[in-house]
């Protein structure tokens, strides 16, 4: 009986034991996506094309709303968009989640993002997106590798 009992301890201690581990790998990991968007939504806001196009991996996956996209293709247009006299004014976002993995080198960050635009033709538009970014760390950098954008619902 008491050798049944020490194998019991000794198991509930190996699945239990890795977990506070997994915990200590993704703190960091969550603190560095949170700055990584606090940047990357920066960046956007900004208008600062290079900086904001060096957050997303070559390989990146979009969902916009005119569908599905690629990095090239993404920045033809939204170089095109900018060039055309078109400026973002501000980009915030809030209400961040984030899902680390459990090996802390992939992580979901889901957000509303308020937009506030200045059209080429002077109006000023104020939208809200609902949006999510897939980052994977890759030798040691993180990337975003999927993105969502998508219109929120309007509030009532």
């Amino acid at each position: 009986m008491k050798r049944k009992l020490m194998c019991a301890a000794i198991l509930a201690l190996a699945v239990l034991l890795p977990m506070p581990l997994a915990t200590a790998q993704q703190a960091p990991a969550e603190q560095e996506i949170r700055h990584l968007e606090e940047g990357f939504n920066a960046a956007y806001g900004a208008n600062d094309l290079p900086a904001y196009f060096a957050y997303y991996a070559p390989d990146v996956t979009q969902w916009l709303e005119g569908g599905r996209t690629d990095l090239a293709t993404y920045k033809k247009d939204w170089t095109s968009y900018i060039s055309a006299g078109n400026r973002l004014q501000s980009a915030e976002f809030s209400d961040l989640h984030i899902q680390v993995s459990p090996s802390a080198d992939a992580a979901v960050a889901t957000y509303v993002l308020h937009v506030r635009t200045k059209l080429a033709d002077g109006k000023i538009t104020d939208e809200d997106f609902q949006e999510t970014d897939v980052w994977f760390k890759r030798d040691g950098t993180w990337k975003v590798v999927e993105l969502h954008y998508s219109a929120a619902p309007k509030k009532k």
